[in-house]
């Protein structure tokens, strides 16, 4: 992989997998602070440069013949503190759980330390059919591996 890239998504630590954004304008209210549903966009810049550091490229698994999809099924979020304009956030986001056609992790947003988000996503797996599937075990080890100690 390229250096750049892995650089670019992040690091895979005993904590769980841990990425930098910096809050943009665009991601701001009227007021400066961060609107509520550009959190979800944090988070899925995580969830996707994790599966990027653990070697899991999504449209490879979506494009082959035993195709797979990971698609949010559920999520609970808890809204602690805002951030604002210019602050530079810490995505972490671990393995929960993985097993049968289902992921669950665990998703954090802090600013120099402070939690500002907490969320639990479940990720339904799913075929070309849009049917629930198995995740496969090799899957299973990789997302047991990069849970939070």
């Amino acid at each position: 992989m390229n250096p750049l890239v892995f650089a670019l998504s992040g690091a895979l630590t005993p904590e769980g997998h841990l990425l930098t954004q910096r809050v943009y304008y665009e991601d701001t209210d009227f007021s400066g602070v961060v609107y509520h549903a550009r959190y979800l966009h944090f988070m899925e810049r995580g969830r996707t440069d994790f599966l990027r550091c653990l070697g899991i490229e999504q449209a490879a698994m979506a494009a082959g013949p035993d195709s797979l999809v990971f698609v949010v099924h559920r999520m609970e979020i808890d809204f602690k503190a805002s951030a604002r304009m210019d602050d530079v956030l810490t995505i972490r986001t671990a393995t929960e759980k993985a097993a049968g056609a289902k992921l669950i992790l665990n998703q954090e947003i802090r600013r120099d330390g402070a939690l500002l988000i907490a969320a639990r996503v479940i990720i339904a797996v799913i075929n070309a059919r849009g049917r629930p599937q198995r995740l496969p075990a090799p899957l299973i080890e990789q997302f047991s591996a990069a849970s939070a100690s």
